[in-house]
């Protein structure tokens, strides 16, 4: 890693989302309008000024159709970040390397789509076989022994983490319980009103075991984006700038997409791990100093070791940690308070980060005392990212 430290050179000042839906009657192209609107009306900066913009992969929206239709002028920064899910939190990065080295002044991030109405992540029909590329081929290894579904592949590594520390199914739907419990005093989230108990999760169909339904994320329709820009220009906006105290990627030893074939272990996420010690060292934070997490909930067990690569907890003792409701309402560190994709919405990620923003400002419905600083994770079982955004 480089000297150079972009922690607190950008700020997020710019906040916007529509409604979360399974079926949005709209283009996705339109969502993502309203929502970038939305968060250029939030920071009061005219769409005019926008020059960048930031995405990830598995998105339809192409940046220079937004650009046209926002009537940006002259666009210098443009990236779209591969891996899907596990690069949720990379335009952030991304953005605030374009902001503090000059390349760009106005970077939009966004995130829209239609994935209950128009298609579906996880169906186990994926058309490899007419698209020979280099990850189609490494699944061709998997898929014929029933290895189908993003299910599929994280419950093989919940099995094995059950395994070596003793989680149980019941642990996992702690994880869920809570989401759901946060979820249903949020209305913006679709279980708005519909919490969960632990003897639902453990009664609802089983999807791949160990994962029951509750286990897995939904499918959701909507659009979250947001506006960066330096810290110093945010100070005269009209927002509370949220700053950027550290972004990170990470690709570990052995990495692979969803299945960690050539790894000796699959209970920890050492890209993860990666990701959350360049974050620590950027900011100065320890875990100590934050107050609450949006940790990436596609499935259940991964939120686990998720825990335990921040220092969270130690390695093996995240079960331990959610039977003691460390991470519910009231715990010691409150998570997905917004209800994760396990309640709100599936956005791949990009609405968590929007509730980071909304702690961080003190405007979240389920706002934790205090809260200066947010850890945000993005997807894993694949390459991924990370955020610290915190206070100025």
């Amino acid at each position: 890693m480089s000297d150079f430290n972009i922690s607190g050179r950008a700020a997020i000042v710019g906040l916007g989302a529509t409604e979360f839906s399974k079926n949005s009657g709209r283009t996705e192209l339109r969502l993502a309008m309203e929502a970038t609107l939305a968060a250029l009306g939030d920071a009061g900066i005219d769409p005019s000024e926008v020059d960048g913009f930031s995405s990830y992969t598995v998105d339809k929206v192409p940046e220079y159709e937004i650009a046209r239709l926002l009537g940006a002028k002259n666009v210098s920064f443009f990236s779209q970040v591969p891996h899907g899910g596990g690069a949720a939190c990379a335009p952030v990065l991304h953005a605030a390397m374009a902001v503090a080295t000059g390349i760009a002044k106005t970077v939009v991030v966004y995130r829209a789509m239609n994935e209950r109405s128009w298609y579906r992540f996880g169906s186990g029909s994926y058309g490899f076989g007419a698209t020979p590329i280099f990850d189609n081929v490494n699944y061709g290894w998997y898929m014929p022994h029933g290895f189908h579904t993003p299910a599929a592949w994280v419950g093989m590594f919940g099995r094995r983490y059950m395994h070596e520390f003793g989680a149980t199914s019941e642990d996992f739907g702690r994880v869920a319980v809570a989401a759901r419990d946060f979820a249903a005093t949020n209305p913006a989230a679709f279980f708005y009103g519909k919490p969960i108990t632990l003897e639902e999760h453990q009664a609802s169909r089983w999807i791949c075991e160990p994962l029951h339904l509750l286990d897995c994320c939904q499918e959701s329709d909507g659009a979250v984006a947001m506006v960066i820009t330096s810290a110093e220009r945010a100070r005269d906006l009209k927002t509370r700038p949220v700053l950027i105290k550290g972004a990170a990627q990470g690709v570990s030893e052995g990495q692979q997409s969803m299945t960690s074939f050539y790894r000796d272990s699959i209970t920890g996420l050492p890209e993860m791990g990666l990701v959350a010690r360049q974050l620590w060292q950027q900011s100065g934070l320890t875990p100590e100093d934050v107050q609450t997490a949006v940790i990436y909930d596609h499935f259940t067990p991964f939120v686990l070791p998720q825990l335990e690569e921040f220092g969270f907890c130690k390695r093996g003792e995240a079960k331990d940690f959610v039977r003691a409701g460390h991470h519910a309402r009231g715990g010691q560190l409150p998570i997905n308070t917004h209800g994760g994709q396990l309640g709100e919405a599936y956005i791949h990620g990009m609405n968590g980060i929007a509730e980071a923003v909304r702690q961080v400002r003190g405007s979240a419905v389920n706002q934790v005392a205090g809260a200066r600083n947010v850890v945000v994770t993005a997807g894993t079982g694949v390459p991924t990212s990370g955020l610290i955004l915190g206070a100025a």
